[in-house]
């Protein structure tokens, strides 16, 4: 095979194509295919009882009755591009955290938050996972429980093109893009959030199962072509 590229191609194009070969694998900024080899990615299940495996690399959370929000929590991180597909039960919503925290025991209490947190909580911004229009927005989760388009007086941003465009009952694409204090995303290729805020400017990502209501469920949520990429 080797002979046959080099017959065939240019050294300038057979360079750039073993650079593209090993690009998902190798060297900082390049994209990581994560849960492709079947684990958790050296993540930690904090705050709930949900459970969460992974298979032929898709990462499914179930719902555990009487637990609360459950996160796979993983990192810190700063700057990133965070790319998937999810599909959620239609009677479940869920989320993905950025930048988030968690609550260590004597913590002060978090900016907005109305009280103290319990120890091992997450805490921070979230990307919305909802058949309900919210999908895409951003929520502050355990903090200010509030959308960050209304903290950001940035709710132009949620069109109602941006309120439909996550598909009930289908794998639905989402891209998050995290650099500064600027934060995006888009669902199936549509803006759904676009705001500025300084005030995480580092932290875990973490896949939510969200608690449910005594003696509904089980309910799952999926992820899957899960790629991450941190940025400068």
């Amino acid at each position: 095979m080797k002979r046959f590229l080099s017959a065939t191609l240019p050294i300038a194009l057979l360079g750039a194509a073993l650079l593209n070969l090993n690009a998902e694998t190798k060297g900082e900024g390049d994209w990581q295919n994560w849960f492709a080899d079947g684990s958790l990615q050296g993540g930690q299940i904090i705050s709930g009882k949900a459970t969460y495996k992974v298979e032929n690399g898709v990462l499914t959370g179930t719902t555990t009755e009487g637990s609360p929000n459950s996160f796979l929590a993983i990192g810190p991180f700063k700057d990133f591009e965070l790319e998937f597909e999810v599909n959620v039960d239609d009677a479940l919503n869920s989320g993905v955290q950025v930048r988030s925290h968690i609550a260590k025991e004597g913590d002060p209490v978090p900016e907005g938050a109305k009280g103290k947190l319990p120890a091992g909580r997450l805490y921070g911004p979230q990307c919305e996972i909802a058949i309900n229009g919210t999908a895409g927005n951003f929520y502050d989760e355990a903090r200010r429980g509030t959308w960050w388009s209304l903290l950001t007086d940035t709710e132009a941003v949620r069109t109602d093109a941006a309120k439909a465009a996550f598909k009930k009952g289908e794998w639905n694409h989402y891209r998050i893009v995290v650099k500064g204090d600027h934060y995006q995303s888009f669902v199936n290729g549509v803006p759904t959030a676009d705001f500025t805020q300084p005030g995480d400017p580092e932290g875990h990502i973490g896949f939510q199962v969200h608690g449910i209501k005594g003696g509904t469920g089980p309910y799952s949520v999926r992820w899957r072509n899960v790629k991450f990429r941190e940025t400068k």
